[in-house]
């Protein structure tokens, strides 16, 4: 993947499982292993790459940004790359309620929730309970 200098997105990788669930135990696996085992493993169970957010931009920090400009901006760096296809992916985003609903039904995959930002909000990193 070749982002413009300078950039840093909020971003996360993800493995699934042979039964199209989310599996963190697999990531963390390939994780702890080096040289010929750690290539297996990335060729067994590979990893997906989805970003959710812009930090930095061509060395513009764009964390005071609303998000609807930084999500606008990530969204062009996408459509301007090679990689704007798997295992490189960008988070749905969306303002419609019924999307957000359809959303949570994914719950049968291994996601656990939805990232909520406003629109007009400046970036914070997600915490996690």
């Amino acid at each position: 993947m070749q982002l413009p200098d300078a950039t840093a997105l909020d971003d996360e990788l993800v493995v699934w499982d042979d039964a199209g669930r989310l599996a963190f135990e697999r990531l963390q696996n390939r994780l702890a292993r080096r040289g010929a085992g750690a290539a297996r493993a990335a060729e067994e169970w590979p990893a997906r790459f989805i970003a959710f957010d812009l930090v930095r931009l061509s060395g513009t920090d764009t964390t005071g940004w609303p998000y609807r400009r930084r999500r606008a901006a990530l969204e062009s760096v996408f459509a301007r790359a090679e990689f704007a296809s798997a295992p490189w992916a960008l988070c749905p985003s969306t303002t419609e309620a019924d999307v957000v609903r359809e959303l949570l039904t994914w719950a049968s995959v291994g996601m656990e929730g939805v990232v909520y930002k406003r629109l007009d909000g400046a970036y914070e990193p997600s915490v996690r309970g």
